[in-house]
């Protein structure tokens, strides 16, 4: 009987416990809820001021409580491009794509949906800014160019939904340098299986320059590569096709280097490292 006691005891002890635990932690979260009682107006007015003073961190915080507290009215789809936005800047890619998908498919017809689009792109275009980027010069187009053309069509999709929207024209010419650097990773790529002597792979990826990238300041660099490959190759019928075709149009060499080299340093040792599939 007494071991009961002392069970029954050991029970009731420890029930008062996680009930005084339970309270002191609700206590603690009301008190520590800095947003009790504010209105949409006082959340709207604090996230503004956020944003503009560039504090994104805690812009999100506030228009992350607005959108929950307040989840409808009038005030809902701005909140969301405004945490989208927010998500963005303070380089929460992820959560702004996400952000950016949910504004889209809850407000398909809102008349600054484009806007929705655009940020997505711009998410895409920034997000491979990594390291060597931000901290040593690099070539970005050496590396994996996934976010890349991610960006460009999600920039294309962008100029075909809305033909007539505001961020058309800032599409476009991100769309000129996107395409620039991807026909840039094709060269790198042609290049390395040059050094690696896998000259019909080398061949086949400056076609595809050729093919896909006219008009980009690669096209001629891809022309000289592609006709030291088929010379190795012992196919000179081919090179003198491409011989032709590059001093009809390039009588002078190349008009434009490859890339705007200002500031920038190759990294060539990281290249070595990777290995492609033709």
């Amino acid at each position: 009987m007494p071991s009961f006691f002392k069970k029954l005891t050991i029970i009731l002890c420890l029930s008062f416990l996680l009930q005084a635990c339970s309270y002191f932690s609700n206590d603690k979260n009301t008190k520590g809820d800095n947003y009790a009682g504010w209105t949409v107006e006082q959340f709207i007015a604090e996230g503004k001021e956020n944003l503009a003073d560039e504090k994104y961190k805690k812009a999100i915080k506030v228009f992350e409580q607005l959108d929950s507290r307040y989840p409808f009215g009038p005030h809902s789809a701005q909140t969301q491009l405004d945490l989208t936005y927010a998500y963005y800047k303070n380089g929460d890619s992820e959560a702004a794509l996400a952000s950016a998908d949910r504004f889209i498919k809850t407000h398909p017809r809102h008349k600054n949906v484009d806007y929705a689009y655009y940020l997505k792109a711009l998410v895409n275009f920034n997000r491979d800014l990594g390291f060597l980027d931000r901290y040593v010069p690099s070539d970005s187009t050496q590396r994996d160019s996934v976010f890349t053309q991610n960006a460009y069509l999600s920039f294309d999709e962008l100029i075909r939904r809305f033909p007539n929207s505001q961020y058309v024209a800032d599409a476009k010419q991100r769309m000129i340098s996107l395409k620039n650097s991807l026909a840039r990773h094709e060269l790198h790529i042609a290049r390395f299986y040059m050094d690696r002597e896998a000259y019909l792979a080398a061949a086949n990826r400056a076609n595809y320059i050729l093919q896909h990238y006219q008009q980009t300041p690669a096209v001629p660099y891809a022309l000289e590569l592609q006709i030291k490959a088929y010379k190795i190759l012992g196919l000179q019928d081919l090179a003198d096709n491409s011989a032709k075709i590059y001093a009809y149009n390039y009588p002078d060499g190349p008009q434009y280097p490859e890339a705007d080299s200002s500031g920038v340093t190759v990294v060539p040792f990281i290249w070595r490292l990777l290995s492609f599939d033709d």
